[in-house]
């Protein structure tokens, strides 16, 4: 096997493989820890061989699919390990779909097996037939009926491809029906190269506070486990909980959403944790507001990056708030490697200083929607040269000096009166007015002018808010053409699990709650 320092060194490499050497170099070094449960490098490595092992003796071989369906567990992190080491391709499902998306999830995949703990397996098992479930609890190492093949069992060699199917993300993102992003080994091991330059190594503590089903989670722990550094897990993220741990195991890395920093920062024990031991963090997942990167720059030790990209890769842009505090309200530059265009309306590439369509290309895309060739043509565009770009649906433009600027998605535009009306800009004005944490504004039809703006807002714990004052000061500081019919407050914005905002919900709450356009009123 290479030393550690070559594979890392390469432009493409295993990730079981990077594992092993520091399993070789340093198996007493920690790799993973849950709550009290640590299980160092020799220890992983051998557990790895042993479920990999036991996926060949079920049949399962290199590309066919396994799917995991479960709570964040140690075991968990084995079983997509032991399954990337042998080829098997994993499909992460997210636990708070319901039980008949999951099981929809399970077939589109194909899967193989399916890996359950208790509260998966009584959702799923009046509606997933096949493939085999198998409880994760059986993957006990010191019993006699264990899954997992005996100690020392060692599983047929795979080569690993670069081009082979890493992993299939379903996500639904804010859009509706699930797709399954396929991610490559290339992809995977392509985010150690967009990580350059964070200061993380061997002796990265890494704290992942989101499932190991979010992608979040996945560009974190990965490859911090590839560099031979220890990942903190999280069972269910929680603020208090956040610091204590980030305190007690000396963190020095983390990765979170917008939603989840805000809810750290605003604990009453932020300010009395010792978070010296941070060398930097990164904010992922969905847009981060210029005030709530100052306020994270400032209050806590450390870089701290912002990191703009897709689940199905493309461009990567990265912003070192810590560097270049007069750019927050951009998302930073391309990675080196990474190329973005700004398209019209027809396709055709825009000059910098104009806005229009993102769209990405680097070394680091998806291959595809997994079974949806339409959907994964309809998320391309083809540069004159030929090359493959990635269509982000983001609005921007890109400023003199390089930095990409966010405007809006472009299926959140709204086109009221013929003007074009980006959602941005009246949450902005809504998230200054007293009283308001966050907004999010919506397009609704209207008779008079197409689609009218409605804005939703969730006020700050403790705080009163009245929705017509709100509707009233918000759209002073707006246009005549941009001004919102409607303010509902509600007492907290719909999410999914990488923290964006749900607009299809909130458009589904509105018309659930429908009267008469023009009025403030509240939703409990």
């Amino acid at each position: 096997m290479k030393a550690s320092a070559e594979i890392l060194s390469l432009e493409f490499a295993s990730l079981a493989d990077a594992i092993g050497a520091h399993a070789v170099e340093r198996p007493q070094d920690i790799a993973l820890i849950l709550g009290e449960e640590m299980m160092d490098y020799g220890t992983l490595y051998s557990l790895m061989q042993r479920v990999a092992c036991s996926l060949q003796r079920e049949g399962v071989v290199p590309q066919s699919t396994i799917a995991i369906c479960a709570q964040t567990s140690l075991n968990y992190a084995l079983v997509l390990l032991g399954a990337v080491m042998m080829g098997a391709i994993v499909a992460p499902l997210v636990t708070t779909s319901t039980p008949e998306t999951l099981a929809t999830m399970v077939s589109d995949a194909d899967a193989k097996l399916l890996f359950v703990d208790g509260a998966s397996r009584r959702a799923l098992s009046s509606l997933v037939r096949s493939p085999k479930m198998v409880d994760l609890e059986s993957l006990r190492t010191d019993e006699p009926l264990s899954w997992l093949e005996p100690e020392g069992s060692l599983p047929q060699p795979v080569e690993i491809q670069p081009e082979w199917a890493f992993n299939i993300l379903y996500s639904s993102g804010t859009t509706g029906d699930p797709k399954g992003i396929i991610q490559t080994h290339a992809l995977r091991w392509g985010v150690l190269r967009q990580q350059a330059g964070r200061g993380l190594g061997s002796s990265t503590v890494a704290l992942a506070a989101t499932p190991l089903y979010s992608n979040i989670t996945l560009m974190s722990a990965l490859p911090t486990l590839a560099r031979g550094g220890s990942v903190v897990l999280m069972d269910k993220f929680d603020a208090g909980a956040f610091l204590a741990l980030a305190e007690r195991r000396r963190v020095t890395y983390a990765v979170l959403v917008p939603i989840q920093y805000r809810r750290i920062l605003d604990h009453p024990l932020f300010d009395a944790t010792d978070l010296s031991s941070f060398q930097s963090k990164s904010c992922a997942g969905a847009p981060c507001s210029p005030e709530l990167k100052r306020e994270i720059a400032q209050r806590w030790p450390g870089h701290f990056f912002d990191v703009y990209g897709m689940t199905e890769g493309g461009a990567v842009c990265t912003l070192s708030v810590t560097e270049r505090p007069d750019k927050v309200h951009t998302v930073g530059r391309p990675l080196p490697g990474h190329e973005i265009f700004i398209l019209d309306e027809q396709g055709v590439p825009l000059p910098n200083g104009q806005h229009g369509e993102i769209v990405g290309h680097s070394y680091n895309m998806m291959s595809g929607y997994h079974r949806q060739p339409e959907k994964t043509l309809a998320a391309e565009w083809r540069s004159p040269d030929g090359r493959r770009f990635i269509r982000t649906g983001d609005v921007g433009y890109i400023d003199a000096d390089g930095f990409l600027v966010l405007i809006d998605r472009k299926k959140d535009m709204i086109i009221s009166g013929g003007f074009n009306i980006y959602s941005s800009d009246l949450e902005a004005a809504l998230s200054t007015c007293a009283g308001v944490r966050e907004a999010a504004v919506i397009g609704v039809p209207s008779e008079q002018w197409g689609e009218t703006p409605v804005g939703f807002v969730v006020p700050k714990e403790g705080c009163l808010i009245s929705a017509a004052a709100i509707r009233e000061e918000a759209n002073s500081r707006l246009g005549k053409t941009q001004r919102m019919s409607e303010v509902i407050v509600i007492p907290e914005l719909p999410r999914n699990q990488a923290g964006k905002v749900l607009k299809r919900d909130l458009r589904d709450l509105h018309a659930r709650e429908c009267q008469p356009i023009g009025a403030a009123r509240a939703v409990s």
